[in-house]
């Protein structure tokens, strides 16, 4: 077989070097250096402190200075009946925080994207800002103040409206987890409502026109148009929500709760925080740290494996 006639492949030289590419970086490089030295230094290099939840640390003798106890103060909280009530207590907010606040954002969201006037939804969705920057301090204060026995708005109506006794709302464990997940959601829903938002802004308006055409209404092009283009936004956070079902803010909790509902307020960041900041038990503290983290990852996996594995999409 004649081969000459055969055309031949060519090799197009790049028209710049590695080396060259990199030196045209460089003032990439240099703004990128101060956050990666940041997150080295603040979340990399505290890492190796974690070692002292093996030991009884003393801040004296310091971190390779302390005794060596292995999984003393691991035994110590799993065995602990108290351990395992602020847990539970953890757990049952975070899931009623997710059950009540989590859909609230998205209903919040379709119903603004449903409004024709763009002034009025621009001023709805600030005002749903607002309580975002508002920090814990102030907010606990409006609510402590709402909800007071003397002088609180919605007692004032209680007794006015139906002759009710003032209910001191705040000292009652049967009312206690409502508040904290009622002004948690009232603080984030606003902020919380922006991913999706953007989200349906950028599904496309010609769906809506054809389904329109098609015959169908508002509650059909709902969902089948805008609840499909947000499934993706909703799986990841819904993935990140799961992932953090035993973490919750410490602010919030801290400030609300009080010795009357430490049964169903007290959670795991303000037990941690009366045994290593008052108690000062930093190694069974950093035990439960450690802990805590394995399990938020072990949750966050699960969670990414089911969502593929139903939704067809997952984070990895």
């Amino acid at each position: 077989m004649d081969t000459t006639a055969l055309p031949v492949a060519s090799y197009k030289k790049p028209s710049k070097s590695v080396s060259a590419r990199i030196k045209k970086s460089v003032p990439i490089y240099i703004f990128l250096l101060p956050g990666v030295v940041l997150l080295f230094l603040f979340h990399y290099l505290p890492i190796y402190g974690i070692v002292i939840s093996f030991k009884n640390f003393s801040p004296f003798l310091g971190i390779f200075g302390s005794e060596w106890v292995g999984l003393k103060h691991f035994r110590y909280f799993l065995t602990n009946e108290g351990y395992w009530r602020v847990m539970r207590n953890t757990v049952i907010i975070n899931i009623y925080q997710l059950i009540f606040s989590f859909p609230f954002p998205i209903l919040f969201a379709i119903l603004l994207n449903e409004l024709w006037s763009n002034r009025l939804k621009k001023i709805l969705q600030t005002i749903s800002y607002l309580p975002h920057f508002l920090s814990w301090v102030i907010v606990v204060s409006m609510f402590t103040t709402i909800l007071s026995p003397s002088q609180g708005i919605i007692n004032g109506v209680l007794v006015r409206l139906f002759g009710i006794e003032p209910i001191y709302f705040l000292a009652k464990q049967q009312y206690f987890r409502s508040i904290i997940v009622v002004t948690g959601m009232w603080k984030g829903f606003g902020i919380s409502a922006v991913y999706y938002i953007a989200a349906l802004t950028s599904i496309d308006t010609q769906l809506y026109e054809a389904a329109a055409i098609d015959g169908a209404g508002r509650i059909k092009q709902t969902i089948h148009i805008t609840l499909p283009g947000l499934r993706n936004i909703v799986i990841v956070l819904l993935i990140i929500n799961i992932g953090g079902i035993i973490n919750i803010g410490f602010e919030q909790i801290f400030l609300f709760y009080n010795s009357m509902v430490y049964d169903v307020g007290d959670v795991i960041s303000t037990y941690i925080y009366r045994l290593g900041i008052m108690n000062s038990q930093y190694s069974l503290t950093a035990a439960i740290g450690i802990t805590q983290s394995m399990v938020n990852f072990i949750l966050v996996f699960s969670a990414n494996r089911l969502s593929r594995r139903v939704a067809g999409w997952s984070l990895w």
